[in-house]
């Protein structure tokens, strides 16, 4: 039995909020996502960053339709009984990077707890038929951990994505109130087998701030993120999606983020990104940049 959730209401303080620019690009990104019948986290999610987002034409595909088969209480996506996988889904994924012209692309998806590899192949799907269209494209995935399946990641990066993330979310102690059905060191085992099966490939992983997690907590685990080999780390504040999701239980102010992103560098991860609106997929192109710059420059040393 999962732990009842807490009982907390905190009033948002005016640093977290986000102006949404809805300029005529994001209207039109809204409409190529809709004619090539896809699903994007930034809708799915209610991500914060939406706006500016996607008038930039910078859009977060989530494959594997939108029903995810878990119901982690963070999380704003839909859970229930997946419809059957779109066989068009990786092409039409292509077909939307082609549209936007994106010069980087994150792909992320629900759980698929029902399929037998989780949807490794399909991830493995969508990055080939974008390479085949969109050959200077980078290619991020966000993968959910597939329940550990055997072969699944194998899978996954076999394909040669350019950067491999899996976010852990939270801190160890929380995963049964938060991740009920997720298992923290699965988590990060994924991540170091990542690197393991190609050293080539950057690692990244991200975790909210906010959700009843000390200081203490927060240093261990991006201790146990860079055990794990990971190179980038994102870190934002959680936002309650609904009355009905795990309430926050703390807003970080903004100094707390830079205290956070040295701590990270001393640690020696290659990126950081940490700020109450930062999210796994926000400004991710520039972020790769950055990453193969700080890599290059760290191979030199």
């Amino acid at each position: 039995m999962t732990a009842s959730l807490p009982s907390t209401t905190l009033v948002k303080p005016q640093w977290i909020k986000a102006r949404a620019a809805l300029t005529q690009t994001y209207y039109e990104t809204a409409d190529t996502v809709q004619k090539l019948n896809l699903h994007t986290v930034c809708q799915e999610a209610a991500c914060p960053n939406i706006g500016e987002c996607w008038s930039k034409k910078h859009a977060t595909v989530m494959i594997l339709g939108r029903i995810c088969t878990r119901a982690c209480r963070f999380c704003n996506v839909a859970t229930g009984k997946p419809t059957p996988v779109d066989p068009m889904e990786p092409e039409n994924t292509a077909l939307l990077v082609k549209s936007l012209g994106l010069a980087h692309v994150v792909i992320t998806s629900v759980d698929r707890d029902d399929l037998p590899d989780g949807g490794a192949e399909h991830f493995a799907q969508t990055i080939r038929a974008i390479r085949a269209q969109m050959p200077e494209t980078t290619i991020e995935v966000l993968t959910p951990d597939f329940l550990n399946k055997n072969g699944a990641l194998e899978t996954v990066m076999a394909a040669r994505p350019d950067v491999y993330n899996h976010n852990v979310e939270t801190v160890a102690r929380l995963y049964p109130h938060v991740r009920p059905k997720a298992r923290y060191f699965h988590s990060l085992y994924q991540l170091k087998r990542a690197k393991m099966l190609d050293a080539s490939v950057f690692t990244k992983s991200g975790f909210m701030v906010g959700l009843g997690e000390d200081a203490m907590e927060i240093r261990q685990l991006m201790n146990d993120l860079r055990s794990a080999d990971v190179d980038f780390l994102t870190v934002g504040q959680y936002l309650q999606p609904t009355p009905k999701h795990y309430p926050v239980m703390a807003y970080l102010p903004p100094k707390a983020y830079t205290l956070i992103e040295r701590a990270a560098h001393r640690k020696g991860f290659l990126h950081v990104s940490a700020s109450p609106l930062t999210r796994s997929s926000y400004h991710a192109g520039d972020h790769f940049q950055r990453l193969k710059a700080a890599k290059q420059s760290h191979t030199c040393e």
